[in-house]
């Protein structure tokens, strides 16, 4: 990831790291200085390197004499770094033949709203594949696609069930994508706009990337927060009006949400989870996270929610397995705080979605009891 970039001699100086403890300099696109991987990823580092200045030639107009030799001095630059993971801090000093030309420090706010460097694509070759891409690509952009989108899933939906059904899908659906969007836009990243797709629910895309573990939590657990609050609205809604509408509404939107918070990839839990795993660099981080699945696992089953738990069961299994990849990873981890207030906000949505479900599973409704018996299966 891109921990550092500053101006240095009109170029700019790039420091690049991960968590393995690995860091390259770049000045301007040349490759300066190169820390290798070691478990000491943290405290102080020098990078120093040398640039030669240019000099003016001297050449005899007689041209009967050999022309004075040159000697070209150098520019020491060093640059000097002082690194904390977690929570992200880095202190710099940057000098010119040991004289401090600039300092500074960046935190994590920093790395959310920086936009990384990338290295230039190499020019691919004509292909159908290539093709097809770049029309996608051009679909995607225009407005028009969104519009047949929503039109063929509302048709698709309305032939499955009812048209009823599928506008109040749609909007669930809707309502859920809102959540990613305000999410990114919180983080002032640029949204393309929501995309329905048939048969598969929503997406939304944006422009960027993220950089941080905090970023990928956050955006991906505003759609189930979103979906949580519309939940609830509809709740309170059946509680003022007694329409049943609304009470199949909250408890199949509930039902929907509830599985996109199932830790498997790419749903939004499986984003969730596997930031807070992936932050963990201790192995008693990795046992706390083992024992929170095993809890979690232990409760479906007890509860009854057979499907549920064997969800959650091969979901946690698939992030522990991949436990070891952490440090490969270009997003800044969560530090303890961030760990913990996201595992606590994670299951407190998961708790609250389970518990709109199992009211209306107790009103003596079949229909309302369905996504009861479907996490039971």
């Amino acid at each position: 990831m891109e921990l550092l970039k500053i101006d240095c001699l009109g170029k700019p100086l790039r420091l690049e790291g991960s968590l393995a403890g690995w860091q390259q300099l770049f000045w301007g696109d040349a490759l300066v200085s190169v820390i290798q991987a070691s478990p000491d990823n943290e405290g102080l580092k020098s990078h120093t390197f040398e640039l030669a200045t240019q000099a003016p030639t001297h050449t005899n107009l007689e041209g009967t004499e050999p022309a004075e030799t040159i000697v070209t001095p150098t520019i020491k630059i060093t640059l000097e770094t002082d690194l904390q993971w977690q929570p992200f801090v880095i202190d710099y000093r940057l000098l010119k033949d040991d004289e401090v030309i600039t300092s500074g420090q960046r935190t994590t706010k920093d790395i959310e709203r920086q936009t990384p460097t990338v290295a230039v694509a190499e020019k691919r070759q004509f292909s159908v594949i290539g093709l097809a891409s770049l029309g996608f690509k051009l679909l995607k952009s225009a407005k028009v696609i969104k519009v047949l989108l929503a039109g063929a899933s509302v048709a698709a939906y309305s032939w499955l069930f009812s048209f009823q059904f599928a506008l109040a899908l749609i909007a669930c659906l809707v309502f859920h994508e809102y959540g990613h969007i305000r999410a990114m836009k919180y983080f002032g990243m640029k949204t393309k706009g929501i995309y329905l797709i048939p048969f598969m629910g929503g997406l939304a895309l944006s422009d960027e990337k993220i950089n941080t573990r905090w970023q990928d939590v956050v955006i991906s657990i505003m759609g189930p927060t979103f979906g949580l609050f519309m939940s609830l609205a509809s709740l309170i809604a059946y509680w003022v009006t007694g329409n049943i509408f609304f009470a199949g509404l909250a408890t199949f939107n509930a039902l929907l949400n509830l599985f996109n918070l199932l830790p498997i990839l790419p749903l939004d839990g499986g984003h969730i989870l596997k930031s807070i795993s992936f932050s963990m660099n201790s192995v008693m981080g990795l046992i706390a996270c083992i024992l929170g699945a095993a809890v979690g696992v232990y409760i479906s089953y007890s509860l009854g929610l057979a499907l549920l738990g064997f969800l959650l069961l091969i979901g946690s299994a698939e992030i522990v397995f991949e436990w070891k990849t952490r440090h490969q990873s270009h997003l800044l981890p969560l530090d303890r705080y961030g760990q913990i207030f996201s595992a606590i906000w994670y299951f407190l949505t998961v708790g609250a979605l389970i518990g709109i479900i199992w009211y209306f599973a107790a009103s003596g409704d079949q229909m309302l009891a369905l996504p009861l018996e479907i996490l039971k299966s």
